[in-house]
């Protein structure tokens, strides 16, 4: 699988697709995530943007996940833990990388067994307001 990979511009503040990399020169080539495939491309430094590699995966609604999102999980189902009573959660997570895996942040279930219900609210660069209360 070749890794997809979305870019904040720090500059313009505006999330960008990312075309190619240029590892020896440390040049990124990017669009705006919005425009179509044949739209003009900039190049800017690797420091003047933050990458994010998706995950892969997809929301309940069909909308790739990607690393800095922010989704919310709502649901109820049996404790994993203990196979008897249940355990609800309503509650926004950022996704991050640690340790090998794509994962919600502070939520101990992997990515995958939790897409079924939940659903990409934002990212933590347009949309900072989603994780108050919660570290960056």
């Amino acid at each position: 699988m070749i890794p997809k990979l979305r870019a904040w511009d720090k500059q313009d503040e505006r999330m960008r697709t990312v075309s190619s990399i240029n590892f020896a020169h440390e040049v990124i080539s990017c669009k705006f995530a919005e425009l179509k495939p044949f739209d003009l491309v900039d190049e800017f430094s690797i420091d003047d943007v933050i990458l994010m590699q998706s995950t892969g995966l997809k929301d309940k609604n069909g909308v790739e996940i990607y690393e800095g999102d922010v989704i919310n999980c709502r649901n109820s189902f049996r404790n994993p833990m203990t196979g008897s009573g249940s355990l609800s959660i309503n509650r926004d997570f950022k996704i991050i990388f640690e340790n090998g895996e794509f994962k919600a942040e502070g939520f101990d279930i992997r990515l995958k067994n939790i897409l079924s219900y939940s659903e990409v609210i934002g990212n933590i660069y347009e949309n900072p307001e989603l994780l108050k209360g919660h570290e960056k």
